[in-house]
């Protein structure tokens, strides 16, 4: 099953103001709807008669080892596609050899999504009131979390068209602070006085790795290196945030070439919806892309029973890994690291 069919049989099944959520973008909406576009642009160059007998698609992601570079994004509302949702989702990423990442406000206890035995990052919002925010990573420490991914884009929530009651009818009172003291969502009062420095503060705190999540400029994520990222995940939020901002996969090229020369990972999410979409976003350079919406529609969907939930993502995670080696087979890349901007064709 497609990704598109995916996503018209999550439309069918969900509650519609759960849907336009799920897939809403801010403003107009114009990045959102350009981020697809972006990857369907590029072309391929394939080498031709490279011995593809044995392929393999397995790669480390800040040491961990993994079978795909298929990873998971942070989202929220998990439980509004299925009743299990991050717990569904963290099971089909561990037999999978993925790896997820977790929402600050996400709606299901740290303590139950490390208890799967994934390998799982958290998504932190750092928060106005820091000494929350310490209180959040060191319960997700506590749990299991093995980085910490700061989200940079967000200093304020974006603006979207179907913002509003409605969606709230439909999802559990819990849906945003399992994993707040008391369970009082009204805490999520995100900080907008960030700086690079933060990056050391969250180092500092949890003594993990910080990933950066949101640069879609060289010269930041230069900045963010030289205060000590570990990683940079080039994203726009799914078009969630700025409206217009630029695609991912137009932004990538200028991130990777930024880091050059240093040691930090570059990861990128956004609009990826085929393996060949995988294969040219590692060719351009990223260690691994993340998969944001097309999971909440595997969730409520997927798989070939129909009941969605674990099956539906671990169907998701598999089938792309599966299409990601058949291209490598057809391009002529036996591994990921054979996979090189000379596989990228330039107009120029």
């Amino acid at each position: 099953m497609s990704i598109e069919d995916l996503q018209r049989r999550a439309a069918e099944r969900l509650a519609p103001p759960v849907s336009a959520w799920i897939n809403q973008g801010a403003g107009a909406g114009t990045s959102t709807a350009e981020a697809v576009a972006a990857w369907d642009r590029i072309r391929l160059l394939p080498r031709m008669l490279r011995d593809v007998s044995s392929v393999s698609t397995t790669t480390s992601v800040l040491g961990h080892e993994l079978a795909t570079p298929i990873l998971v994004a942070p989202s929220t509302v998990q439980r509004a596609a299925h009743p299990d949702g991050e717990v569904a989702t963290a099971r089909a990423a561990a037999a999978c050899g993925s790896l997820m990442a977790v929402s600050t406000n996400v709606g299901t206890p740290f303590e139950d999504i490390g208890a799967t035995g994934v390998r799982w990052w958290l998504q932190c919002y750092v928060l106005r009131d820091r000494g929350l925010t310490k209180y959040v990573l060191e319960r997700a420490l506590a749990a299991g979390a093995s980085a910490v991914v700061l989200t940079v884009d967000t200093p304020v929530t974006g603006r979207k068209r179907v913002d509003g009651p409605g969606v709230w009818d439909f999802l559990p009172d819990d849906i945003l602070s399992a994993n707040m003291p008391g369970g009082r969502a009204d805490a999520l009062d995100k900080a907008d006085d960030l700086t690079p420095d933060t990056v050391g503060w969250l180092h500092e705190v949890t003594g993990l790795p910080v990933v950066v999540k949101g640069v879609l400029r060289g010269d930041d994520a230069r900045d963010l290196a030289a205060a000590g990222a570990a990683a940079v995940h080039v994203s726009n939020h799914g078009g969630r945030q700025l409206d217009m901002a630029v695609a991912t996969a137009e932004a990538l090229p200028a991130v990777v070439a930024a880091l050059a020369g240093t040691d930090a990972e570059v990861y990128v999410d956004g609009g990826i919806r085929r393996a060949e979409h995988v294969l040219a976003a590692l060719a351009l350079g990223a260690r691994a892309v993340f998969l944001g919406r097309p999971v909440h529609w595997a969730l409520a969907a997927g798989g070939a029973s129909g009941e969605g939930g674990c099956e539906g993502v671990t169907e998701l995670l598999s089938g792309l890994t599966d299409g990601l080696r058949h291209a490598m087979m057809l391009a002529g890349a036996r591994s990921l690291g054979e996979l090189t901007p000379d596989l990228i064709w330039s107009r120029r």
